[in-house]
């Protein structure tokens, strides 16, 4: 399954760039976050839910990218086309991730994924006002 995310990754990413992302940026997005050690910048699609000012978004424990938000840092987001900056918090708590992920995919095609999901990772992503706006 690794080799797929390796092979489809850059591609859902350059369509997220391009004009044509109305093809899938109504569920996925590109999230950028900074290497804890490295410092370098990491660019991965994930689908998500937002509402208002607050991003949500789930994932496997399994999955690497996540644990560079530990400690609340900034990180950029590209949603429909948009640049967004906001801040991110992962909760790995089992019960408490499988009830943000219910609450927060209710009623999407991630529902039922978030409700099996104790092994799972919520990361809720707070988003700073459309005018502060500049790159972390």
């Amino acid at each position: 399954m690794r080799w797929l995310n390796k092979l489809g990754n850059p591609f859902v990413a350059a369509l997220l760039r391009s004009p044509l992302h109305s093809l899938f940026s109504g569920s996925v997005m590109l999230i950028t976050v900074t290497g804890r050690r490295s410092g370098r910048k990491y660019t991965t699609p994930v689908q998500y839910v937002r509402r208002g000012g607050t991003v949500s978004v789930f994932t496997r424990r399994g999955r690497t990218w996540w644990r560079n938000l530990r400690g609340g840092p900034p990180v950029s987001l590209r949603i429909r086309g948009k640049s967004l900056i906001g801040t991110a918090k992962p909760v790995i708590d089992g019960e408490e991730t499988v009830a943000r992920a219910r609450e927060a995919f209710r009623g999407t095609v991630l529902e039922r994924a978030a409700a099996r999901a104790q092994d799972g990772v919520s990361v809720q992503i707070q988003l700073l006002p459309e005018s502060a706006l500049t790159s972390p």
